[in-house]
């Protein structure tokens, strides 16, 4: 078994709704985003996956949160934009674009702070 990670970052602003504490009220984070990429074997350059594709996928779906106010994304129109939903968000969109037969998207992790986060992933791959 192989496993990649690569780590981006994006800013956005968010507020947490049925939440009771500071975090109800409107703020933001600069998140760190950490994409695990695992698979079964390497391909004919004796690669899982370039780490600039899976960077340039993990980009162009930030792009869709970066500089935002979350709460107004369709993502999070009927579920809050906490770390753990944006973690699944994230998770969805590059196992879209990124597994096939031999690779898959393991897990991602949404960190608000650097000393906090959640992580997704999905035992049904």
């Amino acid at each position: 078994m192989y496993e990649v990670k690569i780590i981006s970052e994006f800013s956005a602003a968010h507020h947490l709704r049925h939440f009771r504490g500071k975090c109800e009220n409107l703020h933001g984070h600069n998140w760190k985003v950490e994409v695990v990429v695992r698979g079964s074997c390497l391909d004919e350059s004796g690669m899982l996956i370039d780490f600039g594709v899976v960077k340039q996928i993990t980009r162009e779906i930030l792009g869709g949160l970066d500089h935002r106010y979350l709460n107004d994304l369709p993502a999070f129109k009927e579920r809050n934009p906490s770390s753990e939903n944006i973690a699944e968000h994230l998770f969805e969109g590059l196992s879209e674009r990124i597994n096939n037969d031999h690779r898959w998207v393991y897990c991602v992790s949404a960190w608000e702070s650097k000393d906090a986060c959640a992580t997704y992933w999905n035992d049904r791959r």
